[in-house]
């Protein structure tokens, strides 16, 4: 259980998120998550990252029994780890390709938002229901993802969209059966990590240089309304509900 990292060919790199049952991460696994994206990013054998998740879904966002429990201290622990995880996907020195299966939610749409690839099983589903959990945040990566109008949709409604969906707005790169989705994301990293890695590193800043929007800071200025929330005791309330009249989510 945690995070781990393999390298199962020259060049690749595949960093493993694994917290039963659904993948919600807690305080320390998002902290976890951003050194291993980090780490193998820096090494310069490395020329694609996978990101892969163990379990019935890929993420479920953060842990809000934790942040029940803990409070403010994890609630602000929270918001940093996912701003680290978040960041370090989109600042890795080398491309990151995202293999999603089962549900993708909450702070799994910002790993996969700032993921330069993204391959998806048939099952896979992805949304923001963070206004069902008192929170806000990740509007900045589901509009990477999906049309501005729809990103607001899907955000003010608490809905899912499809890896089918997806794969029709061009944001998934392929949709596999579930038991070929390691295997489509291993090829796709394979394709990538057959270029010159000097010029693969080069070709990421470049990009990431010409991005109109600033994710790191845009993610941060949707944060501060998360805490301004959290301040008026509105999150709280809103908080209590989780698992309650069948608001629990994946």
């Amino acid at each position: 259980m945690g995070v781990s990292c393999s390298s199962p060919e020259k060049g690749i790199s595949v960093v493993t998120v694994d917290f039963p049952p659904v993948n919600a991460l807690p305080v320390r696994g998002w902290f976890a998550l951003a050194e291993a994206v980090r780490e193998t990013g820096r090494d310069p054998g490395t020329r694609c990252v996978v990101l892969a998740a163990e379990g019935r879904g890929f993420n479920a966002g953060v842990d809000i029994k934790e942040i029940q429990a803990a409070g403010q201290d994890a609630l602000i622990g929270a918001n940093q780890g996912c701003a680290e995880a978040f960041a370090a996907v989109y600042e890795c020195g080398t491309p990151v390709v995202a293999a999603v299966q089962g549900f993708c939610l909450g702070g799994g749409i910002g790993l996969v938002g700032n993921a330069d690839a993204v391959v998806a099983s048939e099952d896979a589903f992805f949304g923001l229901p963070e206004l069902d959990r008192g929170a806000l945040g990740a509007a900045t990566h589901l509009a990477r993802l999906v049309p501005q109008h729809l990103m607001r949709t899907l955000y003010f409604t608490g809905r899912t969209v499809s890896a089918a969906e997806l794969h029709g707005h061009g944001s998934v790169w392929r949709v596999v059966p579930r038991a070929e989705l390691p295997g489509a994301a291993l090829g796709l990293a394979r394709e990538i990590a057959a270029k010159d890695g000097r010029l693969l590193r080069m070709a990421k800043a470049a990009i990431n240089g010409i991005d109109p929007v600033d994710v790191r800071r845009s993610y941060r200025f949707e944060q501060g309304f998360t805490f301004e929330a959290g301040l008026s005791g509105l999150a709280g309330r809103i908080r209590d509900t989780f698992g309650k009249h069948g608001k629990e989510g994946a």
